[in-house]
Parts: C-alpha cells; structure tokens; sequence
C-alpha cells in the first residue's frame, strides 16, 4: 500500500462513513488510522467499526491504526423554558446552580468547580465562541456578567473558560468506562481530551500500560504553558484547534501550531493537526482555497499527520474529503520549499546510540540517493527517531509486532510492514531486499540503508547501519 506522500491522514468515522464498503474506500484513498469518536455511538457501535475496519486490513494484508478518542469533561449549561433565548449585548445574565429552567435572565451552570474558581473578570465562551461572557460580580452558587457578543443562546451548550485552571480530572468516569472497552477491543492509539497538566497523562498511562499509546490532545492554555512535559510523558500529541481556537485568541493559533509541533518533532513524537480542516466538505464537493491553504500550512509545518472530523462522520463526501486532503499533502510536499523547511527545522542528535545511527541513515541515504530508509524495530522507537529527520525517501518499519506496525501508520514517512520471520545476522539485509522488492519500494539496481540491531527482537538495541545493494 504505497502512498505518495509522506505526511499521513487520520480520518473519523461516523453515521456516513461506518459501513465496510465505505472504510474500505476510504483506506484506498489516503486513509492511514481511522478514529472512533467516543464522543458518539454506543459501545456496539463502536466494536461493529473496529471489526470492520480490522476485515479491510486483512483483505489488503496492510496494516490500518485506530485510534479511540475518550470524551473528556463537556462542560455545558442547562436549558431554558422556550429552548433558547435572544441575547442583547451589554444586557446583565447570570449562571447559577438553581437546576430550574433558565430563561433571559440566567441559566442553570451544572458545575459547582466552575462557580468556585471563576472571578470578576473572567471570562465565559459558549456555544464554540458566538457568545461571550464576562464576569463582573460572584456570590454564594452564582456568577453575574454582562454579554459582550452574541445573539441567542440555547440548551445545553458547551462552554469554555479561557485561563482558568479547573480541579477536574482529565479522565471522567465515562472515559474510564470507555477507556476499558476499547483497550479490550485492541485499539491502537488513545486520544486523551482535556489534557491541563502532565499528570493527567501520567495517571492515564499508567491504566493504559502497554496495550496502547497515548495521544495527549492539546486544547486548553494550560496545556501550553507545560506542553514539553507533556509531550516528554505522552506518545503522541494532538493539537485540537477546534477548542484551542476558543480557550486562546485566534491570532495566536497558528503560532501555537508551529511551536508544538517543532517541539514534538524534536523529541521524536508524532503529531497530528486536526478539527476544520477541510470544515466546508461537509456539505460542498470541493474546499475552499482557505482550508487548502490551512492543510498545506500543516504540512509545511511538519506535521505527521493532518485529520478529518466531521467531513468524513457526518459529512455528504467522506471518500471526496479525503482525496482533497491527500492531493494537497502531495502538492506540498513536492515543493522545493517545503524540503527546504524540513532541513531547516531537523532537530539535532539526542546523543544515544540509536538516534545517531538513525540520524546517519538519513544522511547516507541522501548522500547516495538511496530509495528507502529500512529500520528492524521491536518497539517502534528507532523508526520514530529515523520519522523526526523527516527524509525524503520512505522509512520501511520491519517489525515482528503487529500492535507497533499499527501504531506506526499515524508517524511521518512510516510504511509499516508486519514481518514475523525470525531474522540472525546472516541474512537481514537480504531478507530486507525481498520485501522491499515485492512491495514496489526499490527495484534492481537500487540501494536502501538498513538499521538493526544485535541481538534481533531487543528493543533500544540498534547498532548497524548497513548500504544495501538490491538484486533479483
């Protein structure tokens, strides 16, 4: 399953997109990992996807992540007597904790955490921005404020709190519930919300232990402010724009982007831009020029990966969506300025073995204009240090564990390739060569750069670097 882009495509599934015909055209048009939302459907729901996808894997022998994203706290007021209200700016409204239905003059605040550490001069964003709050006064159970925009508000909208440290824990006890389950399924990846501190993702890990890799999603200021920490305990991150782009000013969204993925990248975890990328294919055929512009923008950053929300759940042209998304992926890459950025940006060697035979590969195979980048890996991290160069040619991910070929499809270049064969010193570089060979990654005449290490099937052990001529 070659794909032409190095940069790889993380799509959700939904109501649109959840039958196996249409996971299957998906795959076939860019898709890398697909993501369930645990936001939505039931936990049947849920499984029947997870076995659908698994039967395209093994109709193409390739191997597909899935990635399951635990809700996390929704913070969400109550409803009003007519379902909605108009709202006037400058007009005074209150949050309170009367459960009773609200009605123009306050509404019911179901957080008690909130009321207690919000104060004169907070601010509240609901509805994903389109109205906004500010605090003037608080008493026993209440927070009075006036409206600084926003013209209707309705029931149980969600809202945000810019710069406020909340006491809730990341997970809550739905996604603990929901976090058993799809472990128990075999998922590949988990997407953690609502992430403020890295003990949030110590204490996820920590019942998450090896079944799974943890992706840290970054949507709160808090987050920022311990975002190297964070991204040290974590296994990947996901930068959440979506609710970023309300806890912070939009202006200061793109250069939150371009900082934490230069500070994944270097330290070697994938990372993966998402929400609104591509937001008008829900309903249109095609995208704007903004959001081809955004994607591209991704790329040029040096994202592993881009995603797809709602376009591919609910939207009326999944499979469209996600051609459009690898089209621009292919556009970028190929430009001249876009390799330029990736030199620029490569990070320096960690000072351990593997990272600087990783870091030589890259060199070698550029100097020698080889096709391919071939890592033997038992964990996975020797390919994620050869990923965070971000070479030109592909990085083939021999490896005897089908869970870290899974998890490997989400990271920059990486092509996974399930290889059980018990493999001695005598004869990597040849077995090597056969794959690549069948798979259409060299030909004839070519060489590769091998890394492994001795013993075979140790983890952390990588060693060899090796220049492989390539014959019949």
């Amino acid at each position: 399953m070659k794909r032409k882009r190095q940069t790889k495509i993380l799509a959700t599934i939904g109501p649109t997109s959840n039958s196996e015909e249409m996971i299957e055209k998906l795959f076939l048009a860019g898709v890398d990992t697909f993501r369930m939302n645990f936001s939505h459907g039931t936990h049947d729901d849920h499984k029947k996807v997870h076995e659908r996808i698994r039967s395209v894997e093994g109709k193409y022998n390739y191997p597909i992540g899935i990635l399951a994203d635990m809700q996390g706290p929704k913070l969400r007021i109550g409803r009003f007597e007519n379902d909605s209200i108009p709202l006037t700016i400058g007009q005074s409204f209150r949050f309170d904790s009367d459960p009773a239905l609200g009605d123009e003059t306050r509404v019911h605040l179901p957080h008690p955490e909130v009321l207690s550490s919000m104060g004169t001069g907070s601010r509240i964003f609901l509805d994903d921005g389109k109205v906004h709050v500010e605090i003037t006064g608080k008493g026993d159970g209440y927070l009075d404020g006036v409206v600084q925009s926003g013209s209707a508000l309705s029931n149980n909208k969600g809202f945000n709190i810019p710069g406020v440290i909340l006491p809730i824990p990341a997970l809550t006890d739905k996604d603990r519930v929901d976090l058993d389950y799809a472990l128990g399924l075999g998922v590949d990846w988990v997407a953690q919300s609502f992430v403020q501190k890295p003990e949030d993702v110590i204490e996820a890990k920590e019942i998450i232990g090896d079944r799974a890799w943890l992706m840290a999603k970054i949507e709160k200021p808090s987050a920022l402010e311990h975002i190297d920490a964070i991204i040290e305990q974590a296994d990947g991150i996901m930068l959440a724009r979506g609710d970023l782009g309300v806890e912070i000013p939009p202006e200061q969204v793109p250069s939150a982007q371009k900082d934490v993925l230069r500070r994944a990248r270097t330290q070697g975890k994938p990372v993966v831009v998402a929400t609104q990328m591509l937001e008008s294919m829900i309903t249109n055929s095609r995208p704007t020029r903004a959001e081809a512009s955004d994607v591209a923008t991704a790329v040029y950053d040096g994202a592993d990966c881009v995603m797809l929300s709602a376009e591919t759940a609910a939207g009326s042209y999944p499979e469209r969506s996600v051609i459009m998304m690898d089209r621009i992926a292919i556009c970028t890459e190929e430009d001249c300025t876009y390799k330029k950025m990736m030199k620029k940006a490569r990070p320096e060697t960690e000072g351990v073995a593997f990272d600087a035979i990783t870091t030589a590969a890259y060199h070698v195979a550029k100097d020698l204009e080889a096709k391919a980048i071939v890592n033997y890996t038992t964990g996975g991290g020797t390919v994620l240090s050869a990923a965070r160069q971000r070479p030109d040619v592909r990085i083939l991910a021999l490896t005897p564990d089908l869970n870290v070929a899974r998890r490997l499809t989400i990271s920059y270049g990486v092509h996974p390739i399930h290889d059980e064969q018990e493999m001695d010193f005598s004869g990597p570089s040849s077995h090597a060569s056969k794959i690549a060979l069948k798979g259409g990654y060299v030909k004839k005449g070519d060489h590769f750069i091998m890394t492994a290490g001795v013993p075979f099937g140790v983890a952390g052990t990588t060693n060899i670097l090796r220049v492989v001529d390539v014959e019949e």
